[in-house]
């Protein structure tokens, strides 16, 4: 059988099966090939052509050290290529659209995630710094590791009793988080931090200490963030922050020459958190703010207010999931008076009743600037639904209003509903008419 003695029937046997004589490759691939296998001496890569750069790039070794890779090779197919051999998603729009950058963010993140205070070396972190920082613009870490522990098993019970820390403090029995002093001082291109003080996959070894920012975080985050003044976003959630905690944090920030999104949601912020965040307001040049699900009441709310009425910077305001009621929310509506600049507020979930949605009303028909809404999960009832519609028939500004789960009836709904569409639909006639003139104009 020809087909069975296929082997036996060939003159030449050649080491690699699939070799062909159409298959010789042309001297420049060769040449190629040759200089993705001593990229490491380096000298050669550097001469080339960015156009060729990039096509040696698919042939290049992932197990190249990176400390050759990371200034010499160009963003593009091999980046590509190392996110996807260590992640499974990833999402390059994110990124910029940068393959490198995401690669050297990424790696940052996970050395600084799984960095094990008093244990894990200084150094490795540092190595990686040298060659991150020129590329690294967010840092989104989801998890702080704390000092081992010895677990110690009791005589009464069969439950682990944790050791406590030869050096605890006195406030803080769970002290040794990552220091983030040196990291932010060399990452000169930095502009959001994204922090959650919290463990995964902690397992048995549960501990509520384990999932909260501490005094000693909190001033080495004050010194950590006077050396970064490229920092734009601030984000420290499910952390723990209250008022103590929250006010060296803020302090530090007022002068901060950058700064223009804070976010805090979910912490435990109560009236002295909410005088230390309207401090900033007054002295900042905050943008955005997010204080959603914290403990801001009245007091804090007024506070609040005071700040937004004489504030010229801010737009975005989050305070949903509070518990501002109605006199807090009759003094942050009527900031609205003074405030030209805030084009989202945020509400819900803040026991608000017709009381504050009648105050609204009065005030939507004079505010020019508001543009989004959320009102949702409150009890506006009947009365407040009426006060809105009436409201939202003189109003041309509004285009988006959330009154989900607010008790209005029906009829005054779709009257809301109707004039946000009239609105929405304004707004698209007048940026039609924009764009026609800009293009009449080239």
């Amino acid at each position: 059988n020809p087909v069975e003695n296929k082997i036996k029937m060939r003159s030449i046997i050649a080491e690699d099966p699939n070799w062909s004589l159409d298959l010789v490759p042309s001297l420049s691939s060769l040449c190629q090939r040759c200089i993705a296998d001593t990229v490491e001496e380096k000298y050669l890569f550097e001469k080339l052509t960015p156009e060729l750069k990039d096509s040696i790039q698919s042939r290049l070794s992932l197990s190249l050290p990176l400390h050759v890779t990371a200034d010499l090779v160009p963003d593009g197919l091999f980046w590509k290529r190392c996110c996807q051999q260590r992640w499974k998603i990833c999402d390059i729009s994110q990124y910029d659209y940068s393959w490198k950058r995401m690669f050297f963010e990424r790696h940052l993140e996970n050395l600084i995630e799984l960095f094990i205070p008093e244990e894990t070396e200084f150094k490795v972190i540092l190595d990686a710094l040298a060659l991150c920082k020129n590329y690294v613009k967010r840092l989104n870490i989801t998890q702080l590791l704390l000092t081992s522990r010895k677990f110690v098993k009791g005589r009464d019970d069969d439950q682990n009793e944790i050791a406590t820390l030869s050096n605890e403090e006195e406030d803080d029995p769970s002290i040794c988080h990552f220091d983030f002093g040196p990291v932010l001082a060399e990452l000169i291109h930095l502009e959001e931090l994204h922090l959650v003080y919290t463990i995964k996959q902690c397992g048995m070894n549960f501990e509520w200490t384990m999932f909260q920012i501490t005094d000693r975080d909190c001033r080495a985050l004050t010194l950590a963030f006077k050396g970064c003044k490229t920092l734009k976003v601030l984000r420290i959630r499910q952390s723990q922050v209250d008022d103590k905690k929250c006010r060296p944090l803020l302090r530090c920030l007022m002068d901060h020459p950058s700064l223009i999104e804070l976010d805090l949601a979910h912490n435990i912020l109560r009236d002295g958190g909410a005088r230390s965040v309207a401090e900033l307001l007054s002295k900042g040049r905050l943008e955005k703010l997010n204080i959603c699900n914290n403990e801001i009441d009245v007091h804090g709310a007024k506070i609040l207010a005071q700040a937004l009425s004489n504030n010229s910077t801010l737009r975005y305001l989050n305070m949903r999931l509070n518990q501002v009621r109605d006199e807090g929310g009759q003094a942050i509506v009527e900031a609205l008076q003074n405030n030209t600049t805030l084009t989202y507020l945020h509400l819900g979930g803040n026991d608000l009743t017709s009381i504050t949605a009648v105050v609204l009303s009065k005030v939507l028909l004079k505010n020019e600037t508001l543009k989004t809404l959320n009102l949702s999960c409150n009890s506006l009832g009947e009365v407040g639904g009426k006060a809105l519609a009436e409201a939202m028939v003189h109003n041309s500004t509004l285009t988006e209003c959330d009154i989900r789960q607010t008790e209005i009836d029906e009829t005054n709904a779709a009257s809301i509903n109707k004039a946000i569409w009239d609105n929405q639909c304004a707004d698209c006639e007048k940026e039609a008419r924009k764009r026609r003139r800009s293009t009449f104009c080239l």
